[in-house]
């Protein structure tokens, strides 16, 4: 019996969903699926000013071209994130200026950030890892004395609370990621939450997703043709991932339970061991509503992370490390970064490793592996 790392949520609704598109010969963008998937998303979210990506890389790329980033203009970010987080920067000709985490957590540390702000700053992009939130107090304190805007990747942090909101409707822009790994999910998908209320950004939005065409005034009647009028690309999904998340929506509570109980269980386990191996692992937090994304245990060795994923990899589990910090990869040093900048990341992802979680785990499976936990960690 082979574990995998992950395994997206199975619904039949999903099937029938995808068959009502087929049959009703509307299979392209902003159809009924997008317009149930939205209402449902912004009531959950307690937001407005939603729009559906074809992924987080794309809705961050949204966010970048709605603040007017000017070449040369600096973005501040962790070096331990994806490089789309970066990616969306450079393709507007900005700089990307990494910053340090948390040694737990893994979010921004927000005593490091106003030592990189410079005139040159613009906005400060935020990740919120796992599904554990940054300090968005801070972050907003620091974003409005300085005049900088804030671009929550909540990539991994859809459905968990900071002080009761929801991670993504606290900066300028929220985005999503609905991914395979994620853990709701339409293969490859995301979304852009605009925090605002300014009606001339929200239509830029609009226009820069429909390959800047003003074809949503097309659509609502409003013009009688539509035109090119901005800056855009493609970064509408079709009804047919929309019938598949509309079903993995309607059942987020499931999923979030079923993993919640996961997570927890992991959570025993490890708080039972005590091992002095171990330097940190996954806690949640206990005063807010939290997603489970994501359970990762860091060790205080390369060689015990090494040791513990071959053993459960013979086990036939499988546990994976996560990102190389952006300022150690190719491209990182590429854009003059060096490999000492950043001491604890530079040694984090070799020692971090992540466990299986998946909604639809059985306790078979679950048992198997916190057995393994056990044995791996004593025998490293």
């Amino acid at each position: 019996m082979e574990i995998p790392f992950n395994k997206p949520y199975y619904t039949y609704k999903a099937i029938e969903n995808i068959d009502n598109v087929i049959k009703s010969g509307k299979i392209g963008a902003d159809g009924y699926y997008t317009s149930k998937c939205r209402e449902l998303l912004e009531k959950r979210l307690n937001a407005k000013n939603l729009l559906f990506t074809t992924s987080c890389t794309h809705a961050l790329e949204l966010a970048v071209k709605l603040i007017d980033l000017k070449k040369d203009e600096q973005v501040i970010m962790p070096s331990y994130t994806f490089p789309s987080t970066a990616n969306c920067v450079l393709a507007d000709g900005g700089k990307v200026v990494f910053t340090e985490v948390n040694h737990d957590d893994l979010c921004i540390d927000t005593s490091k950030i106003e030592e990189k702000i410079t005139p040159m700053t613009r906005a400060i992009i935020v990740v919120h890892y796992g599904g554990s939130p940054c300090d968005m107090d801070k972050i907003m304190d620091i974003a409005n004395r300085n005049d900088l805007f804030v671009i929550e990747d909540a990539a991994q942090g859809l459905f968990s609370t900071y002080k009761g909101r929801q991670l993504g409707t606290i900066g300028h822009f929220g985005c999503y990621s609905f991914h395979e790994t994620k853990n709701v999910s339409c293969g490859e998908g995301g979304a852009i939450l605009i925090n605002s209320n300014d009606e001339h950004l929200i239509r830029r939005a609009e226009y820069i997703r429909q390959k800047g065409t003003n074809r949503i005034d097309f659509n609502n009647k409003n013009v009688e043709f539509y035109q090119w009028v901005d800056v855009g690309s493609s970064y509408c999904p079709s009804e047919m991932l929309m019938a598949y998340l509309y079903a993995q929506l309607e059942s987020m509570d499931i999923i979030h339970k079923k993993r919640l109980n996961i997570f927890n269980r992991y959570v025993n386990v490890l708080d039972k061991i005590k091992s002095d191996k171990i330097f940190f692992y996954s806690k949640g937090n206990d005063e807010e509503d939290f997603n489970a994304h994501i359970f990762y245990i860091i060790f205080k060795k390369a060689d015990y992370a090494d040791g513990f994923i071959d053993i459960l990899k013979d086990n036939d589990i499988m546990a994976y490390r996560h990102f190389v910090p952006l300022h150690l990869s190719k491209m990182g040093l590429a854009l003059g970064y060096q490999e000492n900048d950043f001491p604890y990341e530079r040694d984090l992802y070799k020692k971090l490793v992540r466990l299986p979680i998946y909604a639809d785990m059985t306790e078979e499976e679950l048992s198997k592996v916190e057995e393994k936990i056990i044995d791996a960690i004593k025998e490293i």
